[in-house]
């Protein structure tokens, strides 16, 4: 066996860095010519114009490779890539001469003239880093034409606009406290948003533009990371047109109340380390319980449709929801703070238990990132759950008013009984009784 000290010897020597330079540049002409290949049957009327074959990208590394550790100065290195570059130059003036627009080889070749100085000068992993991102890239072409086809350009905007918010303007945000009726600093405030948008933008990209027509119990998972109470209400009235009872409707209602447990898991463990350890066995076992049985009903049922009802037209990266949801999340903090202040472990509770009847989030991340010393962590981990089993129950009056109790009575009571276990569980671990969990 090859261990670290070994490897890094051989990553020393001249000769074994030849060698990795000429394999991954083979490979990649490998790769590259499936994909002109691949391109060539779409297109059979007009092959596209390529040089060379999978040893032209050989030849091109080891150049690379020789030029850059022949001179320490680098001047024959860059004279190589000038004369690259000036070659590809006007072998791309004759591909537009033939109506062919695409600069994959000539982008593809300086990628691998650089392996050379990649594998002297990085970490091995980053020349695999490179090969697997040309691989991934190339082979990325019909998701990507999708892609091109099916987004909104108003979108892209959007998300141009909330990665400059939380890229270039979060760093900047202060992180101390600002104000004693609120007890979190303005980074956390923004960063807790920033994460509940990305959760939900994941959620809201798969289900619209990758996953449209893949039944109701997708709807019912993908919706659980935007909305699950929103889910809920689509869904049941979707049932509620229904003569009889659809059991992938219900199915998908079960796993979006699931897939709520497993996003506030992953919220929690990202904002708050410390609650994860407490919060982690309830709602990771309340959340495969329920994904559990909706795939159980969806089994005993037949997905009557592929057409899926659309979930909510807003973005969740829309600066305005965003800046809406930061609001409400200040107020909860303030709320929550002067709640435990004045009324304690049992005050919170209380307040947990009416959130649940409101969205949950701003509340969940007002105990996520707020810094409330006189509190347990206990407490705080049990408002949470007990939180996401009040939501629960909101989410059964809304299924059996709006679904009717025909079609959503058995998924009704499945909520609140799940609700209820919930903010039993909930109770009990603010009480510090599983506080070994």
């Amino acid at each position: 066996m090859i261990d670290h000290d070994l490897f890094q010897q051989l990553m020393d020597q001249v000769w074994f860095r030849f060698i990795m330079v000429s394999v991954f540049g083979f490979l990649t002409g490998l790769e590259f010519r499936a994909y002109v290949r691949e391109a060539n049957m779409m297109h059979s009327e007009e092959p596209v114009v390529k040089i060379g074959s999978s040893r032209t990208f050989t030849f091109i590394a080891i150049l690379g490779y020789v030029l850059f550790i022949l001179d320490s100065e680098y001047r024959l290195y860059l004279a190589g890539m000038v004369g690259l570059i000036i070659f590809f130059s006007l072998f791309y003036y004759h591909k537009l001469k033939n109506g062919q627009t695409g600069l994959h080889q000539p982008l593809i070749s300086l990628i691998v003239f650089c392996y050379g100085a990649v594998i002297t000068l990085m970490p091995p992993w980053f020349l695999v880093l490179l090969f697997v991102s040309i691989v991934f890239t190339l082979n990325a072409r019909p998701l990507s034409q999708r892609l091109t086809v099916n987004i909104q350009p108003q979108e892209i905007s959007t998300l141009a606009k909330f990665l400059l918010l939380s890229g270039v303007i979060l760093p900047l945000l202060p992180d101390y406290s600002i104000s004693p009726y609120i007890p979190a600093t303005p980074f956390k405030i923004w960063m807790a948003v920033v994460v509940i948008s990305a959760i939900s933008y994941a959620g809201y990209i798969l289900k619209k533009y990758l996953l449209k027509q893949q039944g109701y119990l997708v709807t019912g998972l993908l919706g659980g990371l935007y909305s699950s109470t929103a889910t809920t209400v689509v869904l049941a009235r979707k049932s509620r047109g229904l003569v009889a009872t659809d059991a992938s409707i219900n199915a998908g209602i079960i796993a979006a109340s699931g897939m709520m447990y497993l996003r506030l898991l992953i919220i929690t463990m990202v904002m708050n380390w410390h609650l994860f350890y407490y919060v982690v066995v309830p709602l990771l076992l309340f959340g495969m319980i329920a994904i559990g049985f909706a795939f159980f009903v969806h089994r005993r049922g037949i997905e009557s449709s592929k057409m899926t009802p659309e979930l909510g037209k807003s973005n969740p990266l829309e600066l305005g929801i965003a800046l809406l949801f930061a609001t409400l999340f200040v107020i909860m903090l303030a709320i929550t703070q002067q709640v435990i202040a004045n009324f304690g472990s049992s005050g919170l509770d209380l307040l947990s238990l009416g959130v649940g009847f409101t969205d949950i989030d701003p509340f969940v991340l007002s105990v996520l990132s707020g810094h409330f010393q006189d509190m347990k962590l206990q407490h705080l981990a049990g408002a949470i759950v007990i939180a996401a089993g009040s939501n629960n129950l909101l989410k059964a009056i809304y299924a059996i008013s709006l679904g009717g109790r025909k079609n959503c009575g058995r998924v009704a009571l499945v909520l609140f009984i799940l609700g209820l276990l919930s903010i039993g569980y909930g109770l009990v671990l603010s009480g510090g009784l599983f506080g070994v969990f």
